[in-house]
C-alpha cells in the first residue's frame, strides 16, 4: 500500500504485448542451503540464493527450481529485474504451470470469498491477494460486478490474457479493470498499464456496499483500486466505539472511517487529509449516506496535527491511518521516528478515558516494532496508556503460515486515562 492516501488521477499507458508464459527448459539452481525457505514452503527466492540459471527465459517465464543437489522443488516465476528473483508457482514438481492452473488458482481464490460476499455485509472483496492465494503479483478487489485488478511482478504480466481471461469468468462480473500502476512495478522492470481489459467500461457512480453504508468507487483515478477493502475490520472498530465521541480522523482519505462515526452517533468530527480531491470523494460519501460529518481540512497531517495542540484541542477518539512510511527494512529507522511523531501528537490529543485507533499499513513494520514505537510516543507524552484491542486486515486479505510477510496491517485499540 505504498503511498496509501496519495490520490491520484488516471494513467494513459501503450499497451504492449505479453510474453508467453509456459514451461519451458529453463532452470533455476539454488545455492547450497538455501532450499531451506523452499521446504517450509516459503514463495520467494531472492537473488542472492540463486546460484546459475540454465536456458534464456524472458521476464516472467516459468522455471524449474532445483537445490544445489539436484532436487526438484518446484516451479516459479522469473523476474531478472527484481532482487526477489522468482516467485513460486507451485511446490510440486510434477504440475504443470499452464492457462488451466493459473485459471484454476484464481478460482479457487474466489471462491474462498463466496461465504463472505453472501454473508449480506458487504458486495465487495478482495478476490486475489497474490501470494497469499497462489498466483504471485495479482491483485484483484470486487466491488458489485465490477473487478479491479493489479498486475505487479513480472509473472503477473506474462499471464494478464490468462488472468484476465479468468476474472471475467467469475460469475456475476461485468467489467474488469486494471490498475497496474503501483510503484512497485518500476522493481520488476515493468511500465504502469491502466485500462478497461473485459466487459463494460466501470460505471461512474460505482459504490461499495458495506454494513448497510454505501461508499463512492473511483476505479480509474482513486488510490490502489478505488477504495480500502482492507480497513473493513476498522470501520467495524470505530462503529462499536463513535457514539457520543469528539472524534478526529487523521489521513481521512475519503472519509469513510468519518461516514461510520457520524452514523453511529458522534457528537462532532474533523477530518484531515493533504488531498483536496479525496476530501471532495468524503463530501460525497457523506451525501451517500445522508450524514454530516463536521469539517474537513485539507491539511499536512504533521501541521494540523501541531496546530491542534498548540491549541490545546482534545478529542475522545481518534483515528490515526498514515500511508505506507516503509517500503523495506532499510526505511525503517526513518519510519519509526514519523510513527512516534504521529502517535505522540495523538496521545497529547486525546482527552481522559480518549480512545485512539492507530494503525501502519508498513509491510516491513512488525506487530511488535508498532507496540514499542506508540508506546515510547505514550511515555514521551507522559500519559498512561493501555491496549484494549488489535486490528488486522480482513478475512478477504489472508496471511499463509509460511508466508508471514503477507501481513502488512497491524493496529492498535488504545485507551489512555
Amino acid at each position: 500500500c505504498a503511498d496509501r492516501h496519495q490520490y491520484r488521477g488516471s494513467v494513459s499507458t501503450t499497451p504492449h504485448p505479453s510474453s508467453s508464459a509456459s514451461p519451458g527448459s529453463a532452470t533455476l539452481w539454488l545455492q547450497p542451503s538455501r532450499e531451506r525457505s523452499l521446504t517450509r514452503r516459503h514463495p520467494w527466492i531472492f537473488s542472492g540464493g540463486v546460484a546459475r540459471v540454465e536456458g534464456a527465459p524472458a521476464p516472467g517465464h516459468t522455471v524449474l527450481v532445483r537445490g544445489a543437489d539436484g532436487t526438484q522443488l518446484g516451479w516459479a516465476a522469473y523476474s531478472p529485474a527484481s532482487q526477489i528473483r522468482a516467485r513460486m508457482w507451485t511446490f510440486a514438481a510434477d504440475d504443470t504451470v499452464d492457462d488451466s492452473f493459473v485459471a484454476a488458482r484464481v478460482a479457487a481464490a474466489a471462491a474462498r470469498r463466496s461465504l463472505l460476499l453472501s454473508s449480506g455485509l458487504t458486495d465487495s472483496a478482495r478476490l486475489v491477494f497474490s501470494e497469499a492465494d497462489g498466483v504471485p503479483g495479482l491483485i484483484a478487489d470486487r466491488y458489485g460486478d465490477t473487478v479491479v485488478c493489479q498486475l505487479t511482478t513480472a509473472g503477473a504480466e506474462a499471464w494478464r490474457e490468462v488472468l484476465a481471461d479468468a476474472l471475467f469468468a467469475l460469475p456475476g462480473v461485468a467489467c474488469v479493470y486494471e490498475r497496474s500502476d503501483a510503484d512497485v512495478r518500476e522493481r520488476e522492470g515493468l511500465a504502469p498499464r491502466v485500462g478497461l481489459l473485459r466487459g463494460s467500461p466501470p460505471a461512474t457512480d460505482l459504490v461499495a456496499h458495506e454494513s448497510g453504508h454505501r461508499f463512492a468507487v473511483d476505479v480509474a483515478g482513486g488510490h490502489k483500486t478505488g477504495f480500502y477493502l482492507d480497513q473493513r475490520d476498522g470501520r467495524a472498530a470505530v462503529a462499536a466505539v463513535a457514539a457520543g465521541r469528539r472524534v478526529l480522523n487523521v489521513f481521512s482519505y475519503t472519509g469513510a472511517f468519518s461516514v461510520i462515526a457520524a452514523a453511529c452517533g458522534a457528537s462532532s468530527l474533523l477530518s484531515i487529509d493533504s488531498s483536496g480531491p479525496a476530501l471532495a470523494v468524503a463530501a460525497r460519501n457523506a451525501s451517500l449516506n445522508d450524514v454530516d460529518v463536521g469539517e474537513l481540512m485539507e491539511a499536512d497531517a504533521f501541521t494540523a496535527l501541531r496546530g491542534l495542540r498548540d491549541r490545546a484541542q482534545q478529542y475522545d477518539l481518534i483515528l490515526l491511518d498514515p500511508p505506507k512510511l516503509a517500503n523495506t527494512e532499510r526505511q525503517l529507522d526513518k519510519a519509526t521516528r514519523a510513527y512516534k511523531d504521529l502517535n505522540l501528537l495523538a496521545v497529547k490529543l486525546l482527552a481522559p478515558g480518549g480512545v485512539l485507533l492507530t494503525w501502519s499499513c508498513s509491510g516491513a513494520m512488525s506487530m511488535d516494532l508498532f507496540q514499542k514505537v506508540v508506546a515510547g510516543a505514550a511515555l514521551d507524552a507522559k500519559r498512561d496508556v493501555r491496549i484494549i484491542g488489535r486490528l488486522h486486515q480482513p478475512s478477504d486479505h489472508p496471511v499463509p503460515l509460511a508466508f508471514p510477510e503477507a501481513e502488512y496491517l497491524k493496529g492498535l485499540v488504545l485507551q489512555a486515562d
